[in-house]
């Protein structure tokens, strides 16, 4: 908090979002929903939330690290008061935001909300014009917030390059450490030369770089090609306290099969993506929160060097190869398949992978468990990946080459 304080022009040094942040976001299972009439129990409303985190706090994933719930949009009032502040809908928030805060606080869990920089959030609701960002930041603060996500529409590119930079001075003004999530270089293509990632990196903790997602296959895909085509700009932009987010995990909703949501998982732990669920926790699976709970899944996306993954092989046969070096010389592999006929019998070796030579790896598998105990840089294998399915593995060093394997990383080919 010192250190936010003594540089409050600098976000990055708010020292939060260490590890990619945990959570549960409205958003994608939820939307807009402000019905409460008809619909109180899916509506926007202190009661979703509160609901929310009594499943978070009590069905195993605050001990996991999912820690924030997050508001997203639609939750304030049509209006801002006669002071200029935000304020909730008085009929779907009655307690307020503070209250649902210390609500959210008092088990062991984290509030986000939601703001949007310009005249109206994407919603319609109040946005915030250049003139009210250090009132909201001090609002939010006020209330007990832990993290912002603030949004775009209806701001120009003038108003973001002013905005997002200010606000990430007014949150560090407050005192409060509060995670900043921006969704600035998604409105500008997510891409050099109108977005700056290095600037952005001291500036957010997180941002949205591209399309929102939506509850399907296809959806989850165009995401992740876009961001593993663009990997060679993205990758090295992110790190401890600065992530690319490539939105919210949909597992557990409607649109992706049981191997796709495995995919989509993996996927997203292999780009060191933030893991923020849009579910609904109250009615989940036990097949997705077995997806969502995956110990060692989560052990791999908060891996504490914070290094994003990349594609490193995409083969004829529709089977796409990704690596995340590891703390410690570990590393994750997921084996992903395109196909959509039948499972597929893909045969390679570490050695074709670029791990380093006469190195010797034991081998687990994140899904199934299973440990393939000594398995040799030269050695040929094979992995039987399903339709629109995963092989995912953890792999510990037995034994390494004098080069140290990050020295090998950074000297393999793309």
């Amino acid at each position: 908090l010192a250190l936010a304080l003594a540089l409050p022009c600098v976000a990055l040094e708010n020292g939060l979002a260490r590890t990619p942040p945990m959570g549960w976001m409205s958003w994608e299972r939820f939307r807009c929903n402000v019905d409460c009439q008809t619909d109180p129990r899916n509506c926007i409303s202190e009661q979703l939330f509160f609901e929310m985190a009594d499943r978070m706090a009590e069905d195993g994933w605050r001990e996991l690290g999912y820690e924030y719930i997050n508001i997203d949009d639609c939750w304030s009032a049509r209006q801002r008061d006669a002071a200029g502040q935000l304020v909730p809908d008085p009929k779907r928030f009655p307690s307020g935001i503070k209250a649902l805060a210390d609500y959210v606080h008092a088990r062991g869990l984290k509030l986000g909300i939601y703001g949007d920089l310009g005249i109206f959030t994407c919603g319609g609701y109040p946005g915030t014009m250049l003139e009210h960002v250090k009132q909201d930041a001090q609002t939010f603060a006020a209330w007990g917030v832990d993290m912002l996500k603030l949004d775009g529409c209806y701001s120009s590119a003038e108003e973001q390059a002013k905005g997002y930079p200010e606000m990430a001075r007014a949150l560090n003004a407050t005192g409060r450490p509060i995670v900043y999530s921006c969704s600035w270089p998604a409105y500008q293509g997510g891409l050099p030369p109108k977005v700056n990632y290095t600037i952005l990196a001291e500036i957010c903790n997180l941002w949205r770089n591209y399309d929102d997602i939506q509850d399907s296959w296809d959806s989850v895909l165009s995401i992740m090609d876009w961001f593993f085509t663009n990997q060679d700009v993205l990758q090295p932009a992110a790190g401890p306290g600065h992530w690319n987010d490539p939105d919210m995990l949909i597992i557990g909703n409607f649109g992706l099969s049981y191997e796709q949501s495995r995919s989509q998982m993996a996927l997203w732990t292999v780009m060191a993506a933030p893991l923020l669920m849009s579910t609904d926790l109250r009615t989940i699976s036990p097949g997705a929160k077995e997806i969502l709970q995956n110990r060692l899944m989560i052990q791999i996306n908060q891996d504490p060097l914070g290094i994003q993954g990349r594609r490193i092989v995409k083969e004829k046969s529709h089977i796409e190869v990704f690596l995340r070096p590891l703390s410690q010389a570990a590393s994750a592999l997921v084996f992903f398949s395109r196909r959509t006929d039948m499972p597929f019998r893909y045969t390679t070796s570490l050695a074709k992978l670029h791990f380093p030579e006469d190195a010797v790896y034991e081998v687990q598998d994140v899904y199934v468990g299973k440990i393939i105990g000594a398995l040799k840089t030269a050695d040929n294998f094979s992995v039987i990946i399903n339709p629109s399915g995963v092989v995912m593995w953890y792999l510990r060093p037995m034994a390494l080459p004098v080069q140290p394997w990050h020295v090998v990383r950074q000297q393999a080919p793309g």
